[in-house]
């Protein structure tokens, strides 16, 4: 006689997770679920929903870095459980973080003897590391106008209008008037002779870009050093620059060393760097150093006395991970000034071949510099039919992810395409990049123009473009099925 035995809905040992009824049931959205869930079946299901989400290496929107060795990979997950800021538990990550500082500012020029233990912190990105330079300068001019007898209350900081978006929320989080140097078609970073006009007494410092986000161009921030030491003599002010080189920082001193924007102008007093873009470290990690002690005033700097040594400590992050520092000393001595150089020179390489490709459709202009940031920025010559942002969403079917955006303020009537090239990106993908952008136009001639008429500026509907495409797929079918019944 066969035994038979009947297996509650909740008893999913013997099932496969399809086979589960957690699979009839939607995610929880809103409440956490009042009963758990089998570690197998939580897995598959966040894992079924994150199959949805771009792939990293295809999106060439981002700097940051989506490839590491699996080395690297190994060291992360084993510190992923340690606790940056428990200094007294992990000397030793702090010291990995310490000798970062040292070799990062040495990278940058700053005047340190062989020994000297430079100034300088990790932070979680360039944005938290902008905010702790931002702060230095508006408290260091805010005790020297208190030792005057002057006013403090209207700090002011000069930038382009091309910065990222951090600079505009420390001006907000902290109170300082924003001045931009506005940016005009054919020229998209600061200019500064315009920069150091705007400059007055209540300016805490200027910030130069080393590397805009919009089409990686280098700020002149030799010429702005020796306009603004001119300025500062003729009126006794002490204005002092900052670069924010959180895209090029990992990039100038290997492809165009004899460049001088670091601290070899000596009115550069910090430079911000993200480890995670071409310091070549997943995201989370950026840098920030400073000129020497007198540039870090020292009521913003808190003491810890672990293991005989003070350690300072200035951020606004509390809490942290370590795998992040821990990787970026790994790629420092893995690397070396000779590993960094080679990928750098490669990432430019490859993106003169993207350039040249694009070039040759005869579609583009190019809005990016061979000088700086390897990163092509590119528009279409014509527009009254279809523009920028159609490539865009058209180039996602072939799965790439190429961002369509405008210049910022007085530049706004340009758009344009940006393709980041990472140290991933390799030669045969930018030949990839140019056949499937080909291919886009060519369907773009296809489509009926936008609008009806001339493309205006801004961004197509989602609408607006499922029905562009499934007119154009329904004509092709059409004719597909003309042929074969001509045939038949």
């Amino acid at each position: 006689m066969g035994l038979s035995k009947t297996f509650s809905e909740s008893d999913v040992s013997i099932h496969s997770t399809f086979a589960s009824r957690y699979v009839r049931d939607s995610a929880a959205k809103h409440q956490m679920p009042e009963n758990s869930t089998p570690k197998e079946v939580a897995y598959q299901m966040i894992n079924d929903e994150l199959m949805l989400d771009g792939k990293p290496r295809l999106n060439l929107a981002s700097f940051v870095t989506t490839w590491m060795e699996p080395e690297c990979d190994k060291l992360i997950m084993e510190s992923m459980n340690k606790n940056y800021v428990d200094m007294d538990e992990y000397p030793v990550t702090t010291e990995l973080q310490n000798r970062c500082v040292n070799m990062i500012a040495h990278l940058f020029n700053a005047p340190l003897e062989d020994s000297e233990a430079a100034v300088g912190v990790g932070t979680v990105g360039s944005s938290e590391a902008i905010m702790l330079a931002g702060l230095a300068f508006k408290r260091k001019w805010q005790n020297k106008r208190k030792a005057e007898g002057k006013p403090y209350d209207k700090p002011n900081i000069v930038t382009g209008a091309n910065v990222q978006v951090c600079w505009e929320k420390f001006a907000r989080y902290f109170e300082v008037e924003l001045k931009e140097v506005k940016v005009r078609e054919g020229y998209y970073v600061m200019d500064p002779v315009k920069a150091v006009e705007m400059v007055d007494e209540n300016t805490i410092c200027v910030a130069a870009i080393l590397g805009s986000t919009y089409n990686g161009e280098f700020e002149d921030v030799k010429l702005l050093n020796d306009l603004l030491l001119q300025k500062n003599n003729e009126t006794g002010w002490d204005t002092a620059i900052h670069v924010d080189a959180a895209s090029g920082g990992f990039i100038a001193p290997f492809l165009y060393p004899e460049l001088e924007w670091d601290f070899r102008l000596p009115l550069v007093k910090s430079i911000n760097v993200s480890g995670h873009k071409y310091g070549l470290v997943y995201a989370g990690i950026g840098w920030i150093v400073w000129r020497g002690k007198d540039d870090l005033p020292e009521d913003l700097i808190f003491h810890i006395d672990y293991l005989g040594a003070d350690q300072p400590t200035f951020t606004l992050n509390f809490s942290k991970g370590s795998s992040q520092i821990i990787a970026q000393y790994y790629q420092l001595i893995r690397l070396g000034f000779e590993g960094y150089r080679n990928i750098m020179e490669n990432c430019h390489k490859n993106a003169m071949v993207l350039k040249d490709g694009l070039d040759k459709t005869g579609r583009f202009d190019i809005l990016s510099k061979d000088v700086g940031v390897p990163v092509v920025a590119f528009s279409l010559k014509d527009r009254s039919r279809h523009d920028e942002f159609e490539v865009s969403e058209l180039l996602r079917r072939f799965g790439w992810i190429v961002p369509a955006y405008t210049m910022p303020a007085d530049a706004k009537h340009v758009s344009l395409l940006r393709v980041v090239i990472r140290e991933d990106f390799s030669r045969t993908l930018a030949e990839r990049l140019v056949i499937d952008i080909t291919k886009v136009l060519q369907e773009l001639d296809r489509l009926p123009a936008k609008n009806g008429g001339e493309v205006k500026n801004g961004k197509k509907s989602e609408d607006e473009i499922k029905r562009d495409i499934a007119t154009h797929w329904k004509k092709i079918v059409m004719a597909k099925k003309t042929r074969i019944i001509s045939c038949s």
